[in-house]
């Protein structure tokens, strides 16, 4: 049977139709989309409203355009996310890489605190990962990441982690990071930070602590970040 729109508004009615496609992997990441007259004439719709919904599924950097080509599903390539979501930085702006190095990864029941926060139920099982990240060789951050076990199957079996967890959900598994929701405070570093990242123990920290969504507002991942200060800074440019 054909997916059209019903009697709920046409906006509204295609953007969630062309959303639940790509969650269902109708289109892969990199894949190019019908026209937007194709489109149109399939949904049952002007194709005012197709490009309307395109235009913001772009916003939303789920589809990006090129010029001459079409509308494609954006790809969460390392470069691409460590660009979009990667927000340490040294003062004045100079966007930094981090190299990740030791790791560790587990399967284990969800504690309550991460229940809450992504939603799961009581019986839930959570995939842990920790992990050191270096910037300029030195130890810079440390990561506690949290993804329910379900959506991700048979990660914790693999060598090793690329550098930017996202790329690997949307390749592996169909999960398209769309938002991140982060709340950024200042702590003193503790004994395990003193190990961990090389610091007095006492001295500022910053602590990320972020929630990443997929389509739909999709609860994914919950990541806090510990982050040593000096030299560092959290930067974000507003438009």
């Amino acid at each position: 049977m054909t997916e059209t729109p019903g009697y709920r508004p046409l906006y509204r009615q295609v953007y969630d139709i062309l959303v639940n496609r790509v969650v269902q992997g109708a289109w892969r990441p990199g894949e190019s989309l019908p026209s937007e007259q194709s489109l149109a004439k399939e949904l049952g719709v002007s194709q005012g409203t197709v490009r309307k919904v395109l235009d913001a599924l772009t916003a939303e950097k789920l589809l990006e355009r090129r010029q001459g080509k079409g509308t494609y599903i954006a790809e969460h390539t390392q470069e691409r996310a460590l660009f979009r979501f990667f927000k340490i930085s040294r003062p004045g702006g100079a966007r930094l890489k981090p190299e990740r190095t030791s790791e560790a990864v587990k399967v284990r029941a969800a504690r309550a605190a991460e229940r809450a926060k992504l939603d799961l139920d009581r019986d839930a099982r959570v995939v842990e990962i920790t992990r050191t990240r270096l910037i300029d060789g030195q130890p810079a951050l440390h990561e506690s990441i949290v993804v329910p076990a379900h959506i991700v199957p048979g990660i914790e079996k693999r060598a090793a982690m690329p550098n930017t967890l996202y790329s690997l959900y949307q390749t592996d598994y169909g999960i398209n990071i769309v938002a991140t929701h982060e709340e950024v405070h200042a702590e003193l570093a503790s004994a395990a930070d003193q190990r961990i990242l090389s610091v007095a123990v006492g001295s500022p920290i910053l602590v990320i602590d972020r929630l990443a969504l997929s389509l739909q507002e999709r609860k994914v991942e919950w990541r806090v970040s510990r982050v040593r200060s000096d030299g560092l800074v959290y930067a974000v440019t507003l438009t």
